[in-house]
């Protein structure tokens, strides 16, 4: 699996492209804004010959689905977001002109995806865990293959996702932290949905918000 990060909008979110040996990829919560993110996103997949087949959003917060209509309207592919955060991507609309995105542009969903179940793209196999508390439906990808996670904002390097936004739940968003993510190996590298990287083990032994 090939992964590509970029880092766009305001709230300096990382969008990621990853891509198989065929040259078939997934775009993981465009938050491209201003025309030239979307530029480069775009020069991206052209300039490597990739071939999109979705849009999938980790979870539905504003700075993770601003490029969502843009690429799906670009590329006509199918939109893909976790079944319990409908609500929270339909209330997008009415708060993003307070948040200084007045030219938001809502797109459809295609399809709800569930935890415990396995996004499939070639020979790369991504396994779903929803991990609440951050928002109500939020989903992690992890391919055990290669020990890597796309963890949308679960969790950061040494920081954890934060919990006052509608649909949060503080206790919810700790305890699946300790029950479903720092339950996998210690050498499991976490590409998070701000900031770099990190991997279980360092935020097991140093994240101040939930100790291993």
């Amino acid at each position: 699996m090939r992964l590509k990060s970029f880092v766009f909008n305001p709230f300096y979110e990382n969008t990621y492209v990853i891509s198989s040996e065929a040259g078939n990829c997934l775009i993981f919560d465009p938050g491209c804004y201003e025309d030239y993110e979307v530029e480069e996103l775009k020069e991206y997949i052209n300039m490597n010959d990739l071939v999109v087949k979705a849009i999938i959003n980790t979870h539905c917060h504003i700075d993770h689905v601003l490029g969502n209509d843009v690429l799906k309207s670009h590329y006509k592919v199918p939109l893909k977001i976790p079944k319990n955060e409908q609500e929270v991507f339909d209330s997008v609309p009415a708060y993003a002109p307070q948040w200084g995105m007045a030219g938001y542009r809502h797109a459809e969903v295609d399809e709800y995806l569930n935890g415990d179940e396995n996004l499939i793209l070639d020979e790369v196999k991504l396994k779903m865990i929803e991990v609440s508390g951050h928002s109500p439906g939020h989903l992690i990808f992890y391919n055990e293959s290669e020990k890597k996670i796309i963890g949308g904002d679960v969790l950061f390097r040494e920081s954890i996702g934060r919990t006052d936004l509608p649909g949060g739940n503080h206790d919810d968003l700790l305890r699946n932290i300790q029950d479903k993510v720092y339950t996998l190996p210690e050498d499991v590298k976490v590409f998070p949905g701000h900031g770099p990287s990190t991997t279980i083990g360092h935020e097991k032994q140093y994240n101040p918000f939930v100790k291993g």
